[in-house]
């Protein structure tokens, strides 16, 4: 399968799975994600390991397919299911690249910004879309900023937020997977058409 091929088998799953991450499991296990670019830089997130006081699921990968099944279970609540479930997937790309150990801590600082820029390389490398492209990357630029406001952080944008991803939605999960990290969060993109 060429890999526009396997970017719709992609789309497919994370539009109607109910557990996405069983698909992206088996499809790491066939080695595909760890020889074709740009699979490569899903492949790179098992290798990033995380801090274990926040990330008792382990490493980013892991977290990943987290995500992306607790995305699933409110995805059918986004006004744009499609850029909600894709930036689920790339959402932390930009740990690869950024994590660190700082003062005996892993760290990850800035990989909302560098993640935005990888999702839309990612993307790219399968669509012309640049409306979508840009919702899935200003949803994974933004996606820390509920934590950063919840914890009074000078990281905050609010407004610059707002001017970019308009109405930001707050999912609440009562699963206790989700309570450990504390929040997860879906931004509302701008509208767009699908002709």
């Amino acid at each position: 399968m060429d890999k526009h091929q396997q970017f719709v088998e992609f789309k497919a799953h994370l539009l109607n799975d109910d557990k996405p991450s069983l698909y992206f499991k088996k499809l790491a296990a066939t080695g595909l994600l760890a020889h074709t670019y740009p699979f490569t830089l899903l492949s790179e997130l098992q290798k990033v390991e995380q801090e274990p006081e926040h990330h008792p699921e382990g490493n980013v990968w892991e977290h990943t397919l987290l995500v992306v099944d607790l995305a699933a279970e409110v995805r059918h609540v986004s006004e744009n299911p499609r850029a909600f479930m894709w930036a689920a997937l790339l959402h932390d790309f930009g740990k690869f690249p950024t994590t660190r150990v700082r003062r005996g801590k892993l760290t990850a600082y800035n990989h909302d910004k560098h993640g935005a820029r990888l999702a839309a390389d990612f993307l790219e490398e399968f669509t012309n879309d640049a409306e979508f492209i840009s919702q899935v990357s200003q949803l994974v630029r933004w996606h820390m900023q509920i934590l950063y406001v919840v914890k009074h952080l000078p990281f905050a944008d609010i407004d610059r937020m707002l001017s970019q991803v308009p109405t930001p939605y707050f999912f609440p999960f009562p699963n206790p997977r989700v309570q450990g990290h504390g929040w997860i969060q879906a931004l509302k993109p701008r509208p767009y058409s699908t002709s």
